[in-house]
């Protein structure tokens, strides 16, 4: 059976409005673009299966016309989503306010998703080679972090974890923080989030931090427009050039960056060649207002080809 990616990141609907700047206390605002569309841990997977990568959402829907919107979407990718949904409850919500540079400002009601149950988790068919994905939100609460913490200890050594702490870093507890390293075969975040989780301010010492205090580690470390540094365990790290792109929407920007990266170094090995894929993708979707808009592997294809001849 080919590799697959198993995603914990959970499932919302995002609610995007682009303002001209966020509202003050007690203010009004009015937007200027509006957009419904399935997102959170959706960014990542669809981004995954437009890269020929078989995909299982391991958390959970609810009933509802969220759920039912976020089913759809799941179905429209072939992303198989086995863990039965709740019975009453509907699928979460993500407020997101989108500045002119791009930057997103998020507010979250959770939902069905946070319901998860270990028996759920337990239920997967989990195999060596498969790659699962966890998010700094799977972790950041006591109930829900012991109960994916739990299951990926219990996982075969085989099974590949990939995290990101997102943009909740700053509210994982150190303890789960640590056990959620220990685990992860590969780190992967943005600048801002390794300057929390280190202490360090240079993409250079964060990447030292890591590799001091997790020498097996493989970290991606994101620093915007100058594309991402790969640093393999025992191995320096090695910039791999961005994309000259119109910043439109960076919301879910990361989670493309994930998938692809995922996708593509599964098919290959080959993690310089898949960081260049998965900025290129993130360089395309952040020109797109709204989250889950990777372009498909083709569309890619040929923005690296175009690239490649215009140097």
């Amino acid at each position: 059976m080919s590799a697959r990616l198993f995603c914990l990141d959970t499932v919302l609907v995002d609610v995007v409005v682009t303002v001209a700047a966020l509202p003050p206390r007690a203010g009004d605002v009015r937007a200027s673009g509006q957009l419904i569309t399935t997102g959170g841990g959706f960014n990542a997977m669809s981004a995954a299966a437009r890269h020929d990568l078989g995909v299982v959402y391991a958390g959970r829907l609810g009933v509802g016309p969220f759920s039912t919107m976020a089913q759809r979407s799941l179905e429209n990718e072939g992303i198989i989503a086995p863990v039965a949904p709740h019975a009453t409850l509907d699928t979460g919500i993500c407020l997101v306010l989108v500045e002119p540079d791009g930057e997103r400002t998020f507010i979250t009601a959770a939902g069905a998703e946070a319901t998860l149950r270990a028996s759920d988790l337990e239920g997967l068919d989990v195999n060596d080679g498969d790659v699962v994905l966890v998010s700094g939100y799977n972790v950041m609460d006591e109930g829900m972090a012991e109960i994916v913490l739990e299951w990926l200890g219990g996982l075969s050594p085989g099974v590949i974890v990939f995290f990101d702490p997102a943009t909740r870093a700053s509210d994982v507890p150190a303890a789960y923080l640590q056990r959620m390293l220990a685990r992860a075969n590969w780190l992967t975040c943005n600048a801002s989030e390794g300057v929390v989780l280190t202490g360090r301010h240079s993409p250079s010492e964060i990447l030292r931090a890591f590799s001091t205090t997790h020498s097996t580690l493989n970290v991606i470390l994101r620093t915007g427009a100058r594309g991402c540094l790969v640093a393999e365990a025992g191995e320096k790290p090695t910039p791999v050039a961005g994309f000259r792109t119109s910043v439109v929407d960076t919301n879910g920007a990361g989670d493309v960056h994930n998938g692809v990266f995922i996708a593509e170094w599964l098919a290959t090995g080959d993690a310089l060649g898949a960081a260049r894929w998965a900025n290129a993708a993130a360089a395309m979707a952040i020109a797109t207002l709204g989250p889950a808009s990777c372009p498909p592997r083709a569309d890619v294809a040929q923005w690296l080809a175009a690239s490649s001849a215009s140097k």
